[in-house]
């Protein structure tokens, strides 16, 4: 079977988010806990932290209480903003890509295809904010975002 995926980057990238976004907000959190609390390989995830960073997502404190926090509420995070912060805008087919394009285009019959799953793949992911994700079990939410968008 061959899956429409997401990569390990923005995968990683959003446990952390999620982690943080279960933590005291004042608190800060250092890369080593979240990288052990969530099975993700320390060094790969400071370069996904600084990309997070950079997009104003998550902050960072240093000295002694340093650490890593969002940067906003989880209510004002959604999965979108996430993984544009770690690999740009969301294509599901080159075609769709403003940057890439597609010499088929002007014949092309599925188009009309790829543009329906673009537009209900990105519906989805900014209408799911982080904090919908803090402590609901994933098959729940899973089932019930299934079901709303058919």
């Amino acid at each position: 079977m061959s899956l429409m995926q997401i990569s390990r980057r923005v995968d990683y990238g959003l446990r952390a988010v999620i982690y943080l976004s279960g933590q005291d907000p004042e608190k800060c959190c250092s890369i080593t806990e979240i990288a052990q609390q969530q099975g993700v390989p320390r060094k790969f995830l400071e370069k996904i932290i600084q990309d997070l960073i950079r997009k104003g997502l998550i902050k960072s404190r240093r000295g002694s209480c340093g650490g890593y926090m969002l940067a906003r509420s989880p209510d004002a995070i959604s999965f979108y903003d996430v993984i544009e912060a770690i690999e740009g805008p969301v294509a599901v087919n080159a075609c769709l890509d403003q940057h890439l394009g597609c010499d088929q285009l002007p014949r092309c019959t599925m188009v009309g295809v790829w543009s329906e799953v673009q537009r209900r793949v990105i519906e989805v992911f900014t209408s799911t904010k982080i904090a919908d994700l803090r402590q609901s079990p994933c098959n729940n939410f899973v089932t019930s975002s299934l079901s709303s968008a058919a």
